[in-house]
């Protein structure tokens, strides 16, 4: 069912407050956020979840063998975790926060947090 054109209006300014309040998660948020998922991540993920759970998850339940069953179980999450990462390049954009790569989490951190409170201002 469409919308009618006073709910695309109500969207239409909706979508537009949120670009001037919060661009980036405007951006992340957009008709191409699912495109930056990289296809090749996604396909080793699901093949490396079907090799744990079925070679040594079950290989090690069928064996008696809890130890190749625990590895079976890590390779699957290691798996959905590789799957889920984002495309290397396009993930990251221009850093205006000079923060050194040797600089810690926190401090990477406080930049962020310093950078977003200077772009509300």
């Amino acid at each position: 069912m469409p919308l009618s054109e006073h709910e695309q209006k109500m969207l239409e300014q909706l979508e537009k407050q949120l670009h001037e309040e919060d661009p980036k998660f405007a951006d992340s948020m957009g008709a191409d956020a699912l495109r930056r998922f990289s296809t090749r991540h996604i396909v080793l993920g699901v093949l490396g979840v079907i090799v744990g759970l079925m070679v040594l998850l079950l290989g090690g339940v069928q064996f008696s063998n809890v130890f190749v069953g625990v590895i079976g179980f890590l390779i699957m999450g290691a798996s959905v975790y590789y799957g889920t990462l984002r495309g290397a390049g396009r993930m990251r954009g221009p850093r205006k926060a000079a923060a050194a790569p040797k600089a810690g989490f926190l401090a990477r951190l406080e930049a962020r947090w310093d950078e977003r409170r200077r772009d509300q201002s």
